[in-house]
């Protein structure tokens, strides 16, 4: 069981079960051993409650009994590299601000016709399938992106498969005519914005060092006019430069844009743009500042918005296979960069260690796939006793190898931004759905 606090409410969240109830801070207080003050009546009386909560299985319910998890070799999903190329250099890039720390290029066409090639023919018996057009800035690959797009539209009706297609755009060369088509073609397509315009120029430079805040906001709010219904995301990166992050993520939705994603950075702690264990305590704090205005304007259609950390679902969420293995990465998800090369995620790209095979020759180095098949929550000492552990699923093996040098070791910042966030999901779930039973 796991109780906790949140914009001065109690709640009890039982691991196993699922089940999530608002408590009296009696109840609270005697999970955390403290009972002075207390009448012997009224503490009988909480005991007796929760006594009767656990006859009914909705605390302190069993773990399931997990046998060897063997997860199969096929293939569902790719992250597409069409460019290792960028219009912008952005300070905190992962990618060596687009470039993966080696040669400038774009991914050719016949690489691109491979790479869905590769994934229909490793996918096996998996009739829904996902590609992920990537970059670099995807947008500077706009043709072969086009030419893909057609190539699996007739792969799809020779092999009935079905593709959920999305891209990630830094706005640049985002013009009317490719919104259009963007809108027509992808499942979903994420753009990135930091926040205001002072973060967002100070983070997301152009070449020339100039910001690039005017040169793609009006081209976004564009395009979220012509999606209606449709998925996207604002997906921002916060730093140790925007600590007061809920202010950038309140402006975005003050600009019109409700689906909203702003991650924390992750960076060496040498980087002055880092944040690191002394930033956690203002963070976790600023989260439940954006939690009470989120739950604010979500009473009101004007200002309503969804975003990605808050949201939560108990009773249809991932089926307990999801929960324990995560995004699949070296498995079922693979990245493919410009030349064909085939890499555990987008995270690892170019690094010689972690290149699991070519799409032309379509052989795999399945020694390196199984570091990855073989990761999951009952190889992590650190997970198998977590409360959150069925919602992070062990959390991202590319930080645990990148920070840890362990995929069995989580990064540890993350899982403390990770718990308060889902302190928080819950915390909205309470205040919208009521108890869970």
């Amino acid at each position: 069981m796991h109780w906790f606090t949140c914009c001065g409410e109690y709640f009890l969240y039982d691991v196993e079960s699922g089940s999530l109830h608002s408590v009296d801070k009696i109840i609270y207080d005697i999970l955390e051993g403290k009972t002075e003050g207390y009448t012997a009546e009224d503490l009988s009386d909480a005991k007796a409650e929760m006594d009767e909560l656990k006859k009914l299985g909705l605390i302190d319910a069993p773990a399931p009994k997990v046998d060897n998890l063997i997860l199969g070799d096929e293939v569902k999903s790719i992250c597409l590299h069409l460019s290792h190329d960028c219009n912008l250099r952005c300070k905190y890039c992962f990618a060596g601000q687009g470039a993966y720390h080696g040669e400038r290029m774009n991914m050719p066409i016949e690489v691109a016709k491979a790479a869905v090639d590769f994934l229909i023919e490793k996918s096996g018996n998996r009739h829904t399938l996902e590609i992920d057009f990537f970059g670099g800035e995807p947008l500077m690959n706009m043709q072969v992106m086009k030419d893909t797009v057609n190539y699996i539209e007739e792969q799809c009706k020779i092999h009935n498969k079905k593709f959920k297609l999305t891209t990630t755009t830094n706005g640049i060369l985002l013009s009317k005519e490719i919104s259009d088509y963007l809108n027509e073609k992808m499942d979903n397509v994420v753009m990135s914005v930091d926040g205001r315009k002072s973060v967002h120029d100070n983070a997301r430079p152009t070449p020339n060092g100039k910001g690039s805040f005017d040169l793609i906001i009006d081209k976004f709010k564009y395009f979220r006019s012509i999606r209606g219904n449709k998925d996207y995301f604002i997906r921002g990166t916060f730093t140790h430069d925007n600590l007061d992050f809920s202010k950038d993520v309140l402006y975005i939705n003050e600009l019109g844009f409700d689906q909203i994603s702003m991650e924390p950075v992750v960076l060496p702690e040498s980087n002055p743009m880092a944040i690191t264990e002394k930033d956690l305590p203002g963070l976790l704090a600023e989260y439940e500042t954006l939690v009470s205005e989120y739950i604010s304007r979500r009473k009101d259609k004007s200002s309503w918005f969804s975003f990605f950390h808050f949201l939560v679902e108990l009773e249809n969420g991932p089926c307990y296979k999801k929960r324990l293995v995560g995004c699949g990465a070296g498995g079922e998800y693979l990245a493919v960069t410009p030349d064909g090369n085939i890499y555990p995620c987008h995270q690892f790209a170019g690094e010689k260690d972690y290149l699991i095979g070519n799409v032309f020759d379509k052989k795999l180095n399945e020694d390196i796939r199984n570091i990855f098949k073989n990761s999951n929550l009952m190889t992590k000492s650190a997970c198998k006793n977590c409360w959150a552990r069925y919602h992070c699923s062990g959390g991202c093996n590319a930080n645990a190898i990148h920070y840890n040098g362990d995929i069995n070791k989580p990064y540890n910042l993350a899982c403390a931004l990770v718990k308060k966030r889902l302190e928080c999901a819950l915390y909205v779930y309470a205040k919208e759905f009521g108890e869970i039973y």
